[in-house]
């Protein structure tokens, strides 16, 4: 796919990641493009999956959560069905933001917010731990953030 990204297109990409609320005028505008063709082009991306959908960024912190945990998850049973009961479960946790399986000494890793340490350990007892066939559970907390961007590099 990426290889039919002309230079106008990777412009308007970088705009959108930026800041999805321009409209096709001000994108069109600064990509010196009309708008009717920067609109399709846009469009064309979206019918293509690269722009996958527009949200906006909420601040965590200012909704009163200001804790990051990053958690190392490793499963006691890797049965086919175990692992679709585990990501099943924590698709449904509105605290887990990120869910990866791993390669090496875990199985999954989880970015998960909370509130405080103690809301944390909260959802740790309450749901992570109490899933079957979780044998061990690591949490990094994150001590301060550094850089936070859902901008992919287009380079």
């Amino acid at each position: 796919m990426q290889e039919k990204l002309n230079p106008i297109d990777r412009k308007i990409l970088r705009l959108l990641q930026h800041d999805a609320d321009l409209s096709a005028a001000e994108i069109a505008e600064k990509v010196e493009l009309s708008q009717s063709p920067c609109w399709r082009r846009i469009n064309r991306m979206q019918e293509e999956g690269l722009i996958e959908r527009k949200v906006a960024l909420l601040n965590p912190k200012l909704l009163g959560l200001g804790m990051t945990v990053f958690v190392d998850i490793k499963l006691s049973a890797h049965g086919r069905k175990n692992l679709e009961e585990f990501e099943q479960a924590v698709v449904g946790y509105p605290e887990v933001l990120e869910c990866y399986t791993m390669a090496g000494g875990s199985d999954y890793l989880l970015k998960v917010v909370a509130k405080d340490i103690a809301s944390y350990e909260r959802f740790l007892r309450d749901h992570l731990l109490q899933r079957p066939h979780v044998q061990e559970a690591h949490s990094h907390i994150a001590m301060s953030e550094v850089k936070r961007t859902t901008e992919l590099p287009l380079d």
